[in-house]
């Protein structure tokens, strides 16, 4: 079978003839816009398996997507043979920003089924090694040590290396460190270097996402892509809190790490040959000098390191109000955060009087409804910038949202109103999701007020946001210890830091882009 299209440039139509002989042809006519042919170009199409074999060979030079041109035929005037590509595999003609933001996402989801499977784990392991509330707190609070150690040495490598490198290596350490808890379990200070580890490789994860986002992502899509990708943690959450108690149940609690850490270490050697097909990052997006870190060798960036620290300036970002408004409410959101995901599933068994199972399936509940609000979040405010309302203006707004929403939910179930356990879990859900109205907020700033520096800025907000991990869910067991109250030790806290934070950002935040270029 052979096929025929003659374009024309002046009309922008090309015919296309097809056949079993070129003598019979049956034309058919279509627009053709986008491709710059000269005027009366013949393009000569084979779709015979035996053709299609002979231009294998030349599809790595092709000019289009799907479209490759016989070398030999090149040098005759106007005329060039064409086979056709069979678009496989399925994401190859995929936007490469759209291949990043799934994967980042797809790995976010699995880093928050590691970091919950130990809220679920934790009920069964207190049993069997008898850890009181304080133990548990610290063996729990473990990981946001690593966690904050690698904050800002994430965000330089990040800026150095290039978000994708530094993501995959992140990855294959915590799924591996995930996989060791079980081996450790009984030896307290293995089990807790066994936590840091994985709180490293999922701390420079962040700053990885957010040097790729801001590198490929326009700011009119930006609050989407943030959006989906750091999503992928409510989604890992709730995957791992629903696949939890049915392991444990039936396995014992060291299936949940085998597992949840075998998906990792997959997804790292999924993504290497996924990352094959790639092609090299667009710069359309970027507004700083192209330096295309993702394609330097190693060697070449290595020699970038003596004097990258001091390229960095750290004086001026700490000179900047905006700055300083993103650190305190990075600190304030992941105090409620990390407290409530590590402790909610015991506040639902130990004060609502819910079995493991029923405390699992109902601590999914906020973030599934996250995943939700986070939909019509990053729509929203995609949509008000957009159509021109001011970046910082929708920035306030979604972190307003954001803090006063679970610090009302968390006011109305510490009240003793008599309320069913049932009408508490739907209030602390409904504030727990509104809070992701962060992702539209706080998250986005790093690359609105500065694209080049962005994974360095969320290094630094972030390190100071996993002080909360350290402190905050130690001192949520210490103070259940010690007071006996969960309004106290868990809530209290939480509701001081989000109405604070709501001060603070509204009165500070800024996405004005700033240069923070070093004074002379």
């Amino acid at each position: 079978m052979a096929a025929r299209i003659i374009s024309n440039v002046d009309s922008n139509f090309f015919s296309f003839s097809y056949g079993t002989n070129t003598k019979t042809p049956i034309p058919r006519t279509q627009p053709l816009i986008g491709f710059p042919f000269k005027k009366r170009l013949n393009f000569e199409a084979l779709c015979s398996i035996k053709e299609r074999e002979r231009e294998i060979a030349a599809e790595k030079q092709g000019l289009a997507s799907g479209v490759v041109v016989d070398d030999e035929l090149k040098q005759k005037e106007g005329v060039g043979r064409v086979g056709f590509d069979l678009n496989w595999p399925p994401w190859k003609s995929l936007p490469q920003r759209y291949k990043l933001i799934g994967t980042t996402s797809l790995a976010f989801v699995i880093c928050n089924m590691d970091k919950v499977n130990l809220s679920i784990a934790i009920i069964p392991m207190s049993h069997q090694f008898g850890w009181n509330s304080s133990v548990a707190g610290l063996v729990q609070s473990s990981f946001f040590w690593g966690y904050a150690l690698s904050q800002l040495p994430g965000g330089w490598l990040s800026k150095i290396f290039g978000g994708r490198r530094v993501l995959e290596v992140g990855v294959l350490v915590w799924s591996l460190a995930t996989a060791m808890v079980p081996l450790l379990a009984g030896f307290m200070p293995g089990l807790v270097l066994s936590r840091v580890l994985v709180g490293i490789g999922e701390g420079v994860s962040p700053s990885a996402a957010t040097d790729m986002i801001a590198r490929t992502v326009p700011i009119e899509e930006r609050s989407r892509a943030v959006s989906f990708v750091f999503g992928g943690l409510s989604f890992g959450s709730v995957l791992g809190l629903v696949l939890a108690p049915p392991l444990i149940e039936n396995y014992g609690w060291g299936s949940v790490f085998y597992l949840f850490g075998s998906l990792g270490i997959a997804w790292y050697l999924i993504f290497q040959v996924i990352k094959e097909d790639d092609l090299p990052f667009a710069a359309s997006h970027q507004s700083w000098p192209q330096t295309a870190p993702m394609n330097k060798s190693w060697t070449s960036t290595l020699q970038e390191l003596g004097g990258s620290l001091t390229d960095v300036p750290w004086e001026e970002f700490f000179k900047s109000k905006a700055v300083w408004a993103m650190i305190y409410t990075h600190f304030c959101g992941s105090w409620g955060h990390y407290c409530c995901l590590s402790w909610l599933p015991t506040y639902f068994s130990e004060e609502l009087d819910l079995d493991l199972t029923e405390a699992a399936w109902v601590s999914v509940l906020p973030p599934l409804a996250s995943i939700f609000v986070t939909s019509i979040a990053s729509q929203l405010a995609d949509y008000w910038i957009s159509n021109g309302v001011e970046t910082t203006v929708v920035r306030k707004v979604c972190q307003a949202i954001a803090f006063l929403s679970p610090a009302t939910c968390m006011i109305l179930s510490s009240l003793d109103l008599g309320l069913s356990p049932w009408q508490v879990v739907a209030i602390l859900t409904s504030g727990l999701a509104l809070s992701s109205f962060a992702l539209s907020g706080l998250y986005c700033t790093h690359q609105d007020i500065s694209p080049e520096y962005a994974s360095v800025l969320l290094g630094i907000t972030n390190t100071v946001g996993a002080v909360p991990g350290i402190v905050g869910v130690a001192l949520t067991g210490y103070l259940l210890d010690t007071t006996h109250s969960w309004g106290m030790s868990l809530f209290a806290p939480s509701i001081f830091f989000y109405l604070t934070g709501t001060v603070v950002w509204l009165a500070l935040a800024s996405s004005k882009p700033q240069s923070f270029s070093k004074s002379d």
